[in-house]
C-alpha cells in the first residue's frame, strides 16, 4: 500500500466479496460443504468458483455461504441451492468446471441440473 486510493480500492473490493456472502431472503442461497471432509475433497475451489461466476454475472439476489459437515462426506463436494418457494437442490461430487453450468441453468433459469443431483450420484 502506497497511497490511500489504493487501500480505498482494496477496501472496496473486500465489501464486494463479503456482500456476496450475505444472506438475502428472496434470492437464490448457494450453501456449500466445507467441513474438513468437504475442504479434503476440493470444497474451496468450488466455493471460490460460485463466487466468482456469480460476481461475473452480477447476481446480486444470490448469496453463498458455507456450512459445516453435510454428513453424506462420501459425496464431498455437496453444494446446496435454496430458492425461494422450491425445494433444496442438492449436488453431489461437485468440481470447479460445473460450477458455471450450475449457476447458469439452474441459478438463472430454474432448471436444475440432474445429472449432478445426489439422486443421480447415488444410482
Amino acid at each position: 500500500m502506497k497511497s490511500l486510493a489504493e487501500l480505498e480500492a482494496l477496501r472496496k473490493s473486500t465489501l464486494e466479496k463479503i456482500n456476496l456472502r450475505k444472506e438475502d431472503g428472496d434470492g437464490a442461497r448457494v450453501v456449500v460443504g466445507m467441513a474438513t471432509c468437504g475442504i479434503a475433497a476440493g470444497a474451496r475451489p468450488v466455493l471460490n468458483a460460485f463466487m466468482e461466476e456469480i460476481a461475473k454475472r452480477n447476481l446480486d439476489n444470490v448469496t453463498v455461504t458455507q456450512t459445516g459437515c453435510i454428513g453424506l462426506c462420501q459425496y464431498e463436494p455437496i453444494v446446496e441451492i435454496y430458492t425461494p418457494g422450491l425445494e433444496k437442490v442438492t449436488y453431489a461430487k461437485v468440481k470447479p468446471e460445473m460450477v458455471a453450468q450450475i449457476v447458469t441453468e439452474h441459478i438463472v433459469n430454474g432448471k436444475p441440473c440432474s445429472q449432478y443431483t445426489i439422486g443421480n450420484v447415488q444410482k
